[in-house]
């Protein structure tokens, strides 16, 4: 047996017994003849003792060696107890040791918050997964996978692989392509999500369908992004949208409780999207802290400030948000929050801090009436000593500036509290957004979403079709994505019709799928649910490659593999591919 028990597991219960230990020694102290050694598994750390006069060679033992060692669990002498390890009353008298393989010096140390760059950590990631925080974060991952199909079981759902390979059909980011050895020329895309094969399922009559799936987007990366990733993708038959939000909000209140411990406020609010851009300048809402935006138009309607009466009189908007608080910022400081609207495309961002008596700092102050002045306190709901920070602009350029602000304002000054899950969701969505690059209407979902009231609402204004369309957010990132999809034909056409797609061109994108569509679908709805994003929001990290085993960079690569790599020629010849002049 290579082992009777894990490092993690003994107690101070087990004292007396002999035990067989594997694992990786995380620190080793010679303290004169005596070597303490720290013995690390996945299940924790415990202390091992090798005595000199037991007949065991210790001495070339080094950190991250793999070893088996034999000995005898006792408690530890009053006084040199460790409270910080769960094993910390007991220790392991060495009466036997081998060295499994041994290792060369790390490139870091294998502790949590080590300082070391991204970089040098991916290149070593098994280095990397040694640490506690990550094995914890994986674990905590599986868990959380397994919650989701075991409510999902309990529900009537079915587990469905859908393909890999599969037709390109661009969703709105760029397909991988993989290229066919038997049929040359032509081409697989890896799937930026199962759409189309989810809703085939419901014309076959699966009705309740779910995959944990691998999908693949070739877009730039960010912080919570990666060019693949892991989304719990989900659908329903013979639903409406009341149905698909119940379960989704019954399986975000089940997950939290039994993999984070915490009973989350329920109902969650239904938001309105024209509602959440208003109050908060985005759809991605975070409710843990105030600082919502402020129509300012009546309060500067009688302006004596020349750009503010003109952005009123073009039919623009004045908006803005207190910062608790604030007011102590000084102006090397202010000027760096005009620099961060400019630089997202702001004309200029105008400050004023409120003082008692109604007084006011700002470089607007000799121009501001009292009614003014007041007026922007009332609105904002602020309080001596807070900042004011307002724009004026066309609500489009207004909203989104002050939203990112408020965020960004809301972390570095310590206003969100901990512990606070706020979940809520982002409905009553547009269907259509004008592309001005393109001049033409998008889809702000995609194009399978049914229009709030039918067909019928696609005869008139674009601008005034809403979809039926929903998203889960919770403390400012979105979770998940959803709509209710059209399952008429005729829907789809006049949906197609409007966003400038041909029936030539809809024929070769998605023949295939209208096909199917001609034989009796289901009104259907469901989700794409990101797994990464709900890890991230879990283990209270910012960065997507602190909850993925093998994360690739931010310009895609593996330092790890070293991937992407060029091929052999030959390989090209098979495909009939040959590589451009560099």
């Amino acid at each position: 047996m290579m082992r009777t028990h894990s490092c993690g597991e003994l107690r101070a219960s087990d004292a007396g017994s002999e035990v067989r230990l594997a694992g990786w020694v995380h620190h080793r102290r010679d303290h004169g003849k005596i070597i303490f050694l720290d013995l690390r598994d996945a299940s924790g750390t415990v202390q091992v003792v090798v005595h000199p006069d037991v007949g065991v060679d210790a001495e070339s033992v080094q950190r991250e060696y793999c070893v088996s060692i034999g000995g005898t669990v006792e408690k530890r002498k009053p006084g040199t107890e460790n409270a910080n390890l769960p094993t910390g009353e007991i220790e392991i008298t060495a009466r036997s040791l081998e060295v499994l393989s041994p290792s060369e010096t790390p490139p870091f140390i294998v502790e949590d918050g080590v300082d070391v760059d991204d970089v040098t950590r991916l290149k070593y990631r098994y280095i990397d997964l040694r640490r506690p925080e990550m094995q914890h974060a994986l674990r905590l991952r599986a868990k959380v996978v397994g919650e989701i199909r075991s409510y999902l079981d309990a529900r009537g759902f079915t587990e469905i692989e859908t393909p890999i390979l599969f037709k390109s059909t661009p969703e709105g980011a760029r397909d991988f392509l993989v290229p066919s050895r038997l049929q040359r020329g032509s081409f697989y895309a890896l799937p930026q999500s199962p759409q189309m094969l989810k809703q085939i399922l419901m014309v076959g009559g699966m009705e309740r369908y779910y995959q944990i799936a691998r999908c693949f987007r070739d877009e730039d990366l960010r912080a919570d992004r990666q060019l693949e990733h892991t989304q719990l993708d989900l659908e329903m038959s013979f639903v409406e949208q009341e149905d698909v939000l119940q379960l989704l909000e019954g399986l975000f209140i089940h997950l939290w409780r039994e993999c984070v411990g915490v009973d989350v406020e329920q109902p969650f609010p239904r938001i309105p999207y024209a509602e959440a851009i208003r109050r908060f300048g985005t759809d991605h809402v975070d409710l843990r802290y105030g600082m919502e935006l402020a129509d300012l138009n009546e309060v500067f309607s009688e302006t004596s400030l020349g750009i503010f009466r003109s952005v009123i009189t073009s039919g623009g908007t004045i908006r803005g948000f207190a910062v608790p608080g604030a007011g102590e910022l000084n102006h090397a400081q202010l000027k760096r929050l005009e620099h961060a609207a400019m630089d997202r495309g702001a004309k200029g961002l105008a400050w004023v801090i409120l003082r008692d008596g109604g007084e006011v700092d700002s470089p607007l102050a000799k121009h501001l009436s009292e009614r003014e002045r007041n007026g922007i306190a009332s609105a904002t709901d602020g309080k001596p000593g807070d900042l004011i920070l307002m724009m004026a602009d066309k609500a489009e350029v207004v909203n989104p500036i002050l939203g990112a602000l408020r965020m960004e304002l809301a972390k570095e000054r310590g206003l969100i509290p901990d512990g606070a899950w706020k979940f809520c969701w982002i409905v009553d969505y547009p269907f259509f957004v004008w592309n001005p690059d393109e001049d033409k209407w998008d889809p702000i979902h995609h194009p399978f979403t049914m229009p709030v009231g039918g067909g019928e609402t696609l005869d008139g204004d674009p601008a005034a079709v809403r979809a039926s369309a929903y998203d889960l957010v919770l403390n400012g990132l979105e979770l998940l994505s959803g709509s209710i999809r059209i399952h008429r034909p005729d829907i789809q056409r006049k949906v197609f019709d409007a966003l400038g797609i041909s029936p030539e061109d809809a024929e070769e994108r998605f023949g295939f799928f209208l096909e199917a569509f001609r034989y009796g679908p289901p009104p259907h709805g469901g989700i794409g649910c990101g797994i990464d994003r709900v890890m991230m929001q879990m283990l209270g990290t910012e960065n997507i490659r602190d909850v993925v085993a093998f994360p690739k960079t931010q310009s895609g690569v593996d330092p790890l593999s070293g991937a992407p790599t060029p091929v052999d020629p030959d390989q090209l010849k098979i495909l009939g591919l040959r590589p451009l002049p560099s």
